[in-house]
């Protein structure tokens, strides 16, 4: 008998001759969809090949349901290549024109972050642009084109002039050379804009067998849970002491962190003129280290001096929650002073004293606020015994703090910033000198990609990149690390000259870091981060299940505000909410850390309660805004999760919700027994071209008014919602408003102004009808702000005799259900209790937190 997934199996022979409709055409200049010209003016050298003419499904590991998923839609979609005269390294090659015809794309506006952009032709298009999706009316249908991974060579989409969409194929080595491309690019139409992400990628994984689709991977234990990640608290002046306080400050405020990420500052790293075995001293910002490099695989001193149990005795060891703010307002005023310097070098100035003086003294006050340290307890050793160093810290966090599940660290791809120092490790490294594409020549200006270029990455061989992760990360996991934050991902296609190409060495590279995320964090820990482009996601997720989706939360912009604190915080959301369309299909989506003492730290908290991901914080030691971080969190640090990731909703897809003065981002999640929709005022910033950078729009920075509607949630997006989506009534909750409305599908959507940096979360919960008098929904615990993550288990018994309905909440506050009649009893976890309601239908009751049963309490109505 063929195996399943042999093409002697008859049943893909059924799923191929099922739909023989034909969708594409290319001809005549002409690339058609459904018989509408898609592309205009294409280029005779360009091809286009049917799914199923290319991909050979025997060669794929896919599991036989996507495959069967796959080849059943293979009609939809299909291949474009292109052939050149002479093999080149890097080609560019027109794929057509378009004009008029609305489109959505994800462009890189850095080497690792990428946003969304939208316009109406071919010359709108960005830089770098990952993928393109078309509104075609006239079929009422979305066309997606996606530039992909040939061979050795990588690809992406380019504006060109007169309208032209072009496609850069480049192998990041001129070594590596082609001339013919019959894959470079994926077409894919449906009727369904969120349909055709899952359909497209599905095939793409299917084709290319070098990832895995999100559906075929366990994601982190921590995506349900609260967490602390240290970096805005201390940047590089992170040391146990302080992670310890921080810690203990979350737990005293009713707020315990499950998972604790020890960011950048814990290596051990050096600059290449100091002693090769000795700690760089006194770093404080991201831009003083990017140059420095590994010169050992574990911690550094701070963390290899901890001696175990000294956090725990009678007399631990004081911490000042002043001094990192001291040291970080410091070393920013060295920064600017460097700035300047810099800025009086381009502008042709030759008496540089004043600057090189001001920035000396700098750097004396720098070096005595940190005063001198303390000498290590164990002397010259290494500190590897079990009482000192991570191990011990570990060991401690958890005697004290028993809730703490996870406990990972950062490190860079290429270990730090700047790789690892030649001849320091049993590891060959090699500096390696940068080489940026062409194509980052459209992106915004980046100090981390001025640092790296400046002073090379130290590569560990591709060959030895297995050895290089193993070694770090056994060594992590036998000290009581569970996971890692892999940053700066995308530094490899800088370095890739003499390795084969970008394709060829991150293929190297993410193998080495698959097989021990594997072997040493339980196959799933690890996030991942700057990270955002194809090479990644196409090469690199066989195994890592997790990953940022927006830039980098900042409380400010680093180069000056307008708008004071405000401008870029509605960016970040977009950025989050848009890159989840294609980076929720391979990952789960990580909307990153935010800081509950922000201005807009509500803003922040509402989007990220309803992302369907985990929500952390990167709070100063002492700095916390617990009863806003009691919205978010329970008191065993869980959170009530969505059970999808948050998507735009369709009325926005073509849209610009940062600068064109009339869009609210609203995104929709699904719950267990409704659905949210969050309507955002995330105007007053975003992506200027001529500029290329991100800059504010105060004129956009106002009153926005819109819309909501029970259909604009993708009810069918789980098939296990998909029933919600046919109810006849809703009963809708805002969050904000405390408010109540009734509606059903065909009632008038609800109108709404929201406020510069502001917010409403709408939940949608169906009415059930209780035989053919009463009519329920449960709303939730009004005192979360998605109120609906907290019904548990829904249920309802009806008999002649008696109605009765039974809920399960998590969590403790003013529990809301909508009730057309007063209940004639309610019981709390099996003991009587009065409840409240009212005319409107309002039914309330106080809910404690039941300790004894991880915060559930069984609640029941009798009518």
């Amino acid at each position: 008998m063929a195996p399943p997934n042999d093409p002697a199996n008859p049943l893909f022979k059924v799923l191929r001759s099922e739909s023989l409709e034909k969708n594409f055409d290319l001809s005549g200049g002409k690339f058609r969809v459904k018989s509408i010209p898609l592309l205009s003016d294409v280029p005779s050298n360009v091809t286009f090949s049917p799914f199923s003419s290319v991909c050979d499904h025997s060669e794929s590991d896919a599991p036989l349901p996507l495959l069967q998923r796959v080849h059943s839609l293979s009609y939809r979609g299909g291949f474009l290549g292109f052939h050149k005269d002479a093999p080149s390294d890097r080609l560019m090659n027109s794929l057509g024109k378009f004009t008029d015809m609305d489109f959505l794309s994800i462009f890189r506006f850095k080497t690792w972050w990428s946003t969304m952009w939208v316009g109406s032709s071919g010359s709108d298009l960005q830089m770098e642009t990952q993928w393109v999706l078309f509104n075609v009316p006239k079929i009422k249908s979305y066309v997606l084109i996606i530039p992909i991974v040939e061979g050795s060579f990588r690809s992406a989409l380019h504006p060109g002039i007169d309208g032209h969409l072009m496609i850069c194929a480049e192998s990041g080595s001129t070594q590596v050379k082609a001339s013919t491309f019959d894959a470079i690019a994926y077409v894919h139409v449906c009727d369904n804009p969120y349909n055709i992400m899952k359909e497209a990628y599905s095939a793409l994984r299917v084709h290319l067998n070098t990832f895995r689709l999100l559906e075929e991977k366990a994601p982190p234990s921590l995506i349900n849970k609260f967490g602390w990640c240290t970096w805005d608290a201390f940047y590089l002046t992170v040391d146990p002491t302080g992670i310890w306080h921080g810690v203990q400050d979350f737990v005293e405020g009713g707020a315990p962190p499950r998972f604790l990420i020890i960011d950048d500052g814990w290596q051990s790293i050096n600059l290449d003129g100091e002693k090769p075995e000795e700690d760089a001293k006194n770093l404080v910002l991201g831009g003083t280290q990017m140059t420095a490099r590994l010169h050992r695989l574990d911690e550094c001193e701070k963390f290899r001096k901890y001696k175990g149990g000294s956090m725990l005795g009678p007399n631990p060891p004081t911490f000042d929650p002043k001094r990192p703010k001291m040291l970080i307002s410091k070393a920013i005023e060295l920064e600017h002073a460097e700035k300047d310097r810099d800025k009086a070098i381009q502008s042709g100035e030759t008496d540089l004293s004043a600057f090189e003086s001001k920035i000396e003294q700098l750097k004396k006050e720098l070096d005595a606020m940190f005063g001198g340290e303390a000498k290590s307890s164990c002397g010259n050793c290494s500190c590897k015994a079990e009482n000192y160093g991570m191990h011990a810290f570990t060991r401690d966090l958890r005697t004290k703090f028993k809730g703490l599940d996870d406990i990972y660290v950062w490190h860079a791809l290429c270990g730090a910033w700047g790789g690892v120092r030649p001849r320091s490790t049993h590891l060959n490294s090699k500096i390696t000198p940068c080489k940026l594409s062409p194509g980052l020549d459209g992106t915004m200006n980046d100090l981390a990609v001025v640092k790296i270029v400046e002073g090379g990455i130290g590569l560990v061989h591709p060959e030895q990149a297995g050895d290089f992760f193993d070694s770090m990360h056994s060594y992590l996991a036998n000290v009581g690390i569970t996971g890692v934050k892999v940053d700066v991902i995308h530094t490899l296609e800088y370095v890739s000259e003499e390795y084969g190409g970008r394709v060829e060495l991150a293929k190297a590279y993410y193998k080495g870091l698959s097989d021990s995320l594997s072997k040493n964090f339980r196959g799933s820990g690890l996030i991942s981060s700057m990270q955002q482009c194809n090479d990644f996601f196409l090469l690199g997720t066989r195994q890592i299940s997790m990953g940022r989706v927006g830039d980098d939360f900042w409380f400010q912009d680093p180069n000056g505000d307008p708008m004071g604190a405000y401008w870029l915080q509605g960016v970040h959301m977009i950025h989050c909410a848009y890159n989840s369309m294609w980076m929720g299909q391979i990952i789960q989506p990580d909307w990153d850390m935010f800081q509950s003492d922000h201005l807009c730290a509500k803003f922040h908290a509402g989007s990220r309660a309803i992302c369907g991901g985990p929500v952390y914080v990167s709070d100063s030691v002492g700095c916390h805004d617990f009863q806003l971080l009691k919205k978010l969190v329970y008191p065993d640090g869980t959170i009530p999760k969505c059970q999808h990731f948050a998507l735009p909703t369709r009325d926005c897809l073509f849209k610009n919700p940062l600068f064109d003065n009339k869009t609210i981002l609203k995104i929709w999640n699904l719950n267990k027994y409704g659905g949210v929709i969050g309507a955002f005022n995330c105007q007053g910033a975003g992506w200027d071209p001529k500029e290329q950078r991100i800059k504010g729009h105060s004129e956009c920075y106002k009153p926005i008014s819109g819309s909501v509607h029970v259909t604009e949630i993708e009810w069918d997006q789980k098939p296990e919602a998909a029933q919600m989506g046919k109810a006849e009534d809703y009963i809708v909750y805002l969050n904000q408003a405390a408010e109540l409305i009734l509606k059903t599908p065909t009632s008038d959507a609800i109108e709404l102004t929201i406020q510069p940096s502001s917010f409403e979360l709408f939940s949608f919960v169906p009415i059930t009808k209780l035989g053919s008098e009463f009519k329920f929904a449960p709303i939730g615990l009004t005192n979360m702000f998605n109120s609906g993550g907290t019904i548990q288990e829904y249920g309802h018994v009806v008999s002649a005799a008696e109605t009765s309905v039974n809920v399960k909440v998590k969590g403790g506050g003013n529990f809301l259900a909508f009730s057309n009649v007063s209940p004639k009893k309610c019981f709390l976890n099996g003991a009587e209790v009065a409840c409240e309601w009212i005319s409107d239908g309002k039914l309330t009751l106080a809910l404690p937190w039941n300790e004894e049963a991880g915060g559930v309490s069984d609640v029941a109505f009798m009518f």
